[in-house]
């Protein structure tokens, strides 16, 4: 199968969510294949690289940073960037809003929740997002907005394991949405699921999902 057969199962599988398409492994060619076939939302890992790639196709894309952030690669990004999923500190979210007001635009971010095991994986404590919802600080940043969460389960087979993790994030989105957020803050956002596990973070209620190597298949970019 190819790039636009593979976007129509998972739309199919996954229903409303909206499918990032993780093109950082992936050459020109095969975005371009994606992007023909209707698909606008692609997403990428390291700064360099998006605002390279970017350059190389139509305006209307959608192009969504995924991978860790440091605060000195903001500027690169922050002319476009439409979602910055990986959000895990009161000091990045200052950074992206000093380049959004240097932009004059609000730049959307997600907050990172650490729910895996592994010690590798960044993010914030519950308690830690619990804590940036309620900062006056956070609250009067003019030129960034949270939209939601995002979280990575444990890279396992035990589908209880990474079930329970989904659900523990799902609860902390449902618990957020229905408190008191401040004018720059939603939760409409739940990020959750990739390749080995969008089915599963689908079901404990997942509206997007970042899928890779299950929509490109055929090459893989050399870094």
């Amino acid at each position: 199968m190819g790039v636009a057969d593979n976007i129509r199962r998972i739309k199919d599988e996954v229903g409303d969510a909206v499918i990032v398409a993780v093109s950082k492994y992936s050459e020109d060619d095969e975005v371009q294949e994606a992007y023909d076939a209707g698909h606008r939302d692609f997403g990428e890992n390291k700064a360099q690289d998006l605002d390279a790639r970017r350059h190389r196709f139509p305006p209307d894309v959608r192009w969504h940073f995924i991978g860790h952030l440091q605060r000195n690669k903001v500027k690169y990004i922050a002319p476009y960037v439409h979602l910055i999923h990986g959000v895990d500190s009161e000091k990045l979210l200052v950074e992206i809003n000093k380049q959004g007001k240097r932009n004059n635009r609000v730049i959307d971010c997600l907050l990172q929740i650490h729910i895996a095991e592994e010690s590798a994986k960044f993010g914030l404590s519950p308690e830690e997002a619990v804590d940036i919802t309620r900062s006056e600080k956070v609250a009067g940043l003019e030129y960034v907005r949270v939209v939601g969460l995002m979280g990575m389960a444990t890279n396992t087979t035990d589908e209880a394991k990474v079930g329970t993790e989904f659900e523990g994030l799902a609860e902390l989105f449902r618990r957020l949405k229905s408190g008191e957020l401040p004018g720059n803050m939603r939760m409409e956002i739940l990020s959750m699921g990739m390749t080995q596990d969008y089915p599963l973070a689908i079901e404990h209620g997942s509206n997007m999902v970042r899928i890779g190597s299950a929509i490109f298949t055929q090459k893989l970019r050399k870094n």
